[in-house]
């Protein structure tokens, strides 16, 4: 709990050094699984977060399903408009969620999770791919500074799966 508490300080200094090493990390690299692993990873490191990880929309289904993350086993299929996660995709916005208990429909993947942000993955107006979820053990986790950096962060991931 100590080093989320440091991060919090400053945490967009944080994001600000931790975007241009994702960009070097995605550089040349085309494939979306592979991006979204490093970029689970890097996140998960730099922060200390519970879970960070991605659900994809796939093709004719109206449900998420599990891509790469960082953390505790995981919910595998999640339905539109279900959770957090199924919210953000369905509203086309990025939620944050200061205490889990508290969102009505919550899906509990783990019993740890007290906080969460989700932040859809939309390349172009309408047309959402998957979500980034990142979920922490402590309530209040994540703020403006939070969605600001991690809405960038999907931006790059997008620009980089065209």
């Amino acid at each position: 709990m100590h080093e989320i508490h440091l991060y919090q300080r400053d945490k967009a200094a944080r994001y600000r050094e931790l975007i241009p090493q994702i960009r070097s990390l995605m550089e040349g690299e085309t494939d979306m699984t592979a991006n979204l692993a490093n970029v689970s990873a890097a996140l998960k490191e730099a922060f200390g977060f519970l879970w960070v990880g991605f659900y994809m929309v796939r093709e004719h289904e109206c449900e998420l399903v599990l891509g790469p993350f960082q953390g505790p086993v995981a919910c595998t299929r999640i339905a539109y408009g279900r959770g957090v996660c199924g919210t953000a995709w369905k509203e086309g916005r990025s939620i944050i969620v200061d205490d889990v208990e508290q969102f009505p429909g919550h899906i509990a993947c783990s019993s740890l999770s007290r906080s969460e942000i989700v932040v859809p993955l939309e390349p172009s107006a309408g047309t959402i791919l998957g979500v980034l979820d990142v979920d922490s053990s402590e309530t209040g986790t994540f703020d403006e500074v939070d969605r600001r950096y991690l809405e960038m962060l999907c931006n790059i991931i997008c620009e980089s799966a065209k």
